[in-house]
């Protein structure tokens, strides 16, 4: 599907068809393309086959790179078709094995929330937050939705505002105030006759509506390709000419990093890595009819990988190993 499709022109139930084959033929990117997969069948409202897809990849004998998340999916799915006892207990499990990405904490308590649970959701929530976010000065992009969601149930339960709460509204930069936005008394005004309610309204859901916007404006990363040093020698010597690109490993690494550089102080957002190996390099080039050997061939390669799903966010956040694989932190390595 093209990034700019628009979603009432999709055919869900073919587009995941065509996902479900792109994965047989990735079979390392099949985690991610399989939940795209089964998102597409969830819009297209075929739920059963969707957890279906979700039990496929639980079952694989191929680790998977976030089983908490294709958990926490199975179980949201699970609860809007009749299965909330199965669903509860899928989240229990979530909780209780509490992982460090942030992602199944905001889908298991969305699910709660979405079923009236507010009690429970915001206990997910804050367990959440609290796990990933105590003593973090700056907390990662990806974990703002825990914060906001956090402050959205605890603003439906009526509780007064703690610290948490206020480190949301400074992350918040949209002009309409978290407070505003998660007041319960807007969906009163929806079925007001008094045209400066609605118009009041409509202000406010466009300010939602950025930020939506906002956050899906980049489907994928910028992604500069990184190849380890084993996977480079190897690359170098079976396409000789490759080398006029990567002279040497370590002054391929130093690129990877000026190139992310020059890119975030020209304001380029949503900046990644994606690592490539041989094999894979090959067949994308047998894809494209083209030789491997052909330099062009190289970005398109780290397009289709970020596409894909297979990019790391860059910088690394505070405190995490650098992303060339020396297994130091970032900033003892390359920061």
């Amino acid at each position: 599907m093209r990034p700019d499709t628009p979603a009432e022109n999709v055919d869900h139930t073919a587009e995941a068809a065509r996902l479900e084959r792109t994965a047989g033929l990735y079979p390392e990117d099949a985690e991610a393309l399989l939940l795209q997969a089964a998102a597409h069948l969830e819009l297209s409202g075929d739920r059963p086959a969707a957890t279906a897809l979700y039990d496929r990849l639980l079952s694989s004998s191929t680790p998977l790179d976030d089983p908490h998340l294709v958990r926490a999916l199975k179980a949201s799915n699970l609860w809007e078709y009749g299965h909330e006892a199965e669903a509860r207990a899928i989240i229990e499990g979530v909780r209780a094995a509490a992982p460090r990405d942030p992602a199944p904490w905001v889908i298991v308590a969305e699910a709660l929330e979405s079923h009236d649970e507010l009690e429970q959701a915001q206990e997910t929530f804050t367990q959440g937050v609290t796990l990933l976010l105590t003593d973090v000065p700056e907390p990662p992009y990806a974990t703002h939705p825990l914060l906001f969601g956090r402050h959205r149930v605890r603003r439906m339960l009526g509780v007064p505002h703690d610290e948490w709460d206020t480190f949301a509204d400074t992350l918040h930069s949209m002009p309409v105030s978290l407070d505003e936005l998660h007041d319960p008394k807007r969906v009163w005004s929806l079925g007001s006759d008094n045209p400066a309610e609605l118009e009041a309204e409509i202000s406010r859901l466009r300010a939602e509506l950025g930020a939506y916007r906002e956050a899906l404006s980049r489907p994928f990363p910028v992604a500069v390709l990184h190849w380890t040093a084993g996977e480079l020698a190897e690359l170098v010597a079976a396409y000789p000419s490759l080398a006029v690109e990567y002279p040497s490993h370590e002054e391929h690494l130093q690129t990877i990093e000026g190139s992310l550089r020059e890119l975030a102080s020209s304001g380029t957002p949503n900046l990644g890595i994606v690592t490539g190996t041989v094999p894979s390099y090959e067949a994308f080039a047998a894809s494209e009819l083209a030789s491997p050997e052909d330099a062009t061939l190289l970005p398109q390669y780290a397009t289709t990988l970020a596409a894909r799903g297979r990019a790391t966010a860059w910088p690394p956040d505070r405190g995490a190993q650098c992303w060339c694989g020396s297994q130091r932190l970032y900033r003892a390595c390359h920061s």
